[in-house]
């Protein structure tokens, strides 16, 4: 008679842990097969079976199982290595001092804090990766001052969460020293084992300037390049927006604080046209904006990628983005707006 199959049992709590080291793509490869080990092994698969199932040996199997079954969790992580260890001392300097880097110095480097504190280059980052610890990494911040702030970002998140019946809304920005550069050589496509390539050096051939007037509830697209960006090309931006919308329709238009938004000529124009409807981001609240992740998308997958030969080439590039052929169709009537 064949000996019983001795089942490991385990805490929900446990299985779910467990299932998520299988699943979890951040797991290590370790972490994965010990996980799968011991989920078969808690189904009442055998030793054996196990390591087939798993293409490993049953011994291995074993060993795991029986590690789990007397430490749980704990268990089933590598036990510490032999060799010398660093001194208490030794890691707590590691630890303490990399906020204070060397004078003449930012921060520290895994081998310049080795040799401070008298231990390997890899102590230190075991030491500092154990602990979270990254000063490589700095994360840049910016506070608003804007007196008006919370009333500000009210107002333009309402917009976006809530927009007014029979008008539209669009988030309207420029974005300026837009760079025409050829590059001195040409460059090789993606193939396999080798990326892209393009030459550090290039012409620069200009600027221009993008205007944008983005639809925040179907993400069309309104328009304009332009070779400066004073008041008068913002003005007759805002003009083109005034032909190509319906007129119908009230137009909220989310823009920042910058000066030739509010230039004097500017004001009297929308004062002659109440249907335009001004709101302001907070001041340093551009990633209010939403037309922002358009540019920068913009700026990653067009802009920076392209060598143009001349900067009308450069105004070419961004014609294929722009929606402006399309129709906005208002929502009262459901027919185009007359040209």
């Amino acid at each position: 008679m064949a000996r019983p199959i001795k089942r490991l049992q385990a805490e929900p709590g446990v299985v779910a842990e467990l299932r998520r080291r299988s699943r979890a793509s951040t797991s290590t490869v370790r972490e994965r097969d010990r996980a799968d080990m011991i989920l078969l092994r808690l189904d009442g698969v055998s030793v054996t079976e196990a390591a087939v199932r798993l293409k490993s040996t049953a011994k291995r199997v074993s060993t795991w199982s029986k590690r789990f079954e007397e430490h749980g969790l704990d268990g089933l992580e590598d036990e510490p290595g032999r060799g010398r260890k660093p001194s208490a001392s030794k890691v707590q300097r590691v630890v303490t001092e990399v906020t204070r880097p060397p004078k003449g110095r930012k921060r520290w480097s895994v081998r310049s804090m080795g040799r401070h504190a008298g231990v390997s280059h890899s102590t230190v980052q075991r030491v500092w990766s154990k602990n979270d610890l990254k000063p490589h990494v700095t994360k840049t911040f910016k506070l608003s001052n804007d007196p008006s702030f919370e009333e500000k970002f009210w107002d333009v998140i309402g917009l976006y969460l809530a927009p007014p019946l029979k008008a539209l809304v669009l988030c309207c920005d420029e974005k300026s020293q837009c760079q025409a550069l050829e590059r001195t050589q040409l460059s090789l496509p993606l193939a396999a084992k080798r990326p892209r390539t393009m030459t550090h050096d290039y012409k620069r051939h200009g600027t221009i300037t993008l205007f944008a007037a983005l639809n925040a509830l179907e993400g069309r697209l309104i328009t304009r390049t332009e070779k400066r960006h004073t008041h008068v090309e913002w003005l007759r931006f805002l003009k083109q927006i005034d032909r190509e919308t319906p007129k119908d329709l009230d137009i909220h238009l989310i823009q920042d604080n910058y000066a030739t938004h509010k230039h004097a000529k500017v004001s009297a124009w929308l004062k002659r046209h109440p249907c335009f409807k001004m709101h302001f981001t907070p001041t340093s609240s551009s990633w209010m904006n939403l037309v922002e992740r358009f540019f920068a998308d913009l700026d990653a997958d067009v802009i920076r990628p392209a060598a143009s030969h001349r900067l009308a080439n450069s105004s070419a590039t961004s014609r294929p983005i722009s929606t402006t052929a399309t129709p906005i169709r208002s929502p009262t009537s459901g027919e185009p707006r007359a040209r």
